[in-house]
């Protein structure tokens, strides 16, 4: 085996003209081999991959194809979070696999280009060597956001931010969906709530969010469902100057139960409604570990329909992320001639399960 590879290495690499000689063809039907196999027989490009393999033609350099041809047959999905985090959080795993699936369907690589939120350096979407960009859930006056839309290729937004001129953007009514919620706790009695989101700022906060930094929040996502809130519980009569808002930096189940201890510690409510699946996952696992019944002693709810969500019971907001990945990417890929931008908003559904009952006398 060691001889072998010895062997590899120091045997001169062929190239596509010497591989042509060999072969006694054209060195266009070489690369077609590669690059265009319907113009080739079947026997002809087996022989002709036959011979590379034998010789040690590594195929056609990508890197000078794509100067070539000036395309790189990859999409890239910007995401502000480390990259472990597109493998992790199952949201972004449902829409990495929708994007995906658009990928395959149109030959497509996918490239990640996961940049920091604390600090904002745009080589990494400059360097980046892909046909296009989704930006997937990126705050407001982003700097890498500004330099993908520097770049001369096509941009799809996923979420936000919404007010982008002439860039296509999927996502869904987040504010109507959390006026839906209110509505249904309202509707149970619940007048006395509190509220776990995620974080309002690329600035880390991991405390109670005034109505003031609610508004100002750079995810609009967050701004969107923290005011669909508010306007549904107004309805209800409820001030929403007096309901206790914990933010969390971090996306984590930790993070929500932590959030939750820190929200019970000090205020007594009947409802604590979070702005995600995971932050609620971690609300109902404090609430149990200090004895609160659920929904006896407290109503527990969430956003994003996730797999877990739906083996805790508990109450949320679905929405189609998947479909939202795959809806990214086939605006993205498939461009046609058109001269507007596009809107694709998706339905959510509110599914009321066992986390929510009637609030209790307080």
């Amino acid at each position: 085996m060691a001889e072998a590879l010895e062997g590899r290495r120091s045997r001169r690499t062929a190239t596509l003209a010497s591989l042509a000689a060999e072969l006694g063809v054209s060195r266009t039907t070489v690369s077609n081999a590669y690059n265009r196999p319907d113009q080739l027989s079947p026997a002809l490009r087996r022989r002709v991959l036959d011979t590379a393999r034998r010789l040690g033609y590594p195929g056609p350099d990508p890197v000078a194809r794509s100067l070539r041809t000036r395309k790189a047959g990859a999409v890239g999905l910007l995401l502000t979070e480390a990259l472990s985090y597109a493998f992790r959080d199952p949201v972004a795993v449902q829409f990495l696999e929708g994007l995906a699936l658009a990928c395959e369907d149109n030959g497509s690589g996918l490239l990640l280009v996961p940049v920091s939120p604390e600090a904002d350096d745009p080589g990494a979407v400059a360097r980046a060597g892909v046909d296009g960009f989704v930006v997937y859930s990126m705050p407001d006056d982003d700097d890498n956001f500004h330099a993908v839309l520097e770049r001369p290729v096509p941009v799809v937004v996923c979420d936000q931010p919404t007010a982008v001129p002439d860039v296509d953007r999927v996502g869904i009514d987040d504010h109507a969906a959390m006026v839906d919620m209110a509505r249904h706790l309202a509707g149970l009695g619940h007048r006395k709530v509190g509220v776990l989101c995620m974080r309002l700022s690329t600035e880390r906060n991991d405390g109670f969010a005034s109505p003031e930094r609610q508004q100002r929040a750079r995810y609009e996502v967050q701004r969107r469902r923290l005011a669909g809130l508010r306007e549904g519980f107004a309805e209800a009569g409820v001030d929403w100057t007096k309901v206790p808002v914990v933010e969390r930096y971090d996306h984590s189940e930790s993070a929500g139960a932590s959030a939750a201890e820190q929200l019970l510690a000090q205020h007594d409510v009947t409802a604590i409604l979070c702005t995600s699946d995971i932050l609620a996952l971690g609300a109902l696992r404090h609430a149990r570990e200090a004895g609160r019944l659920v929904p006896d002693e407290i109503t527990v709810t969430g956003f994003d329909g996730v797999p877990a969500a739906e083996r805790a019971e508990l109450t949320t907001i679905r929405q189609p992320t998947l479909d939202k990945g795959r809806a990214a990417g086939e605006l993205l890929l498939d461009r046609g001639d058109r001269q507007r931008s596009r809107t694709l908003l998706l339905p959510t559904e509110l599914l009321a399960r066992a986390t929510s009952g009637p609030a209790r006398e307080v």
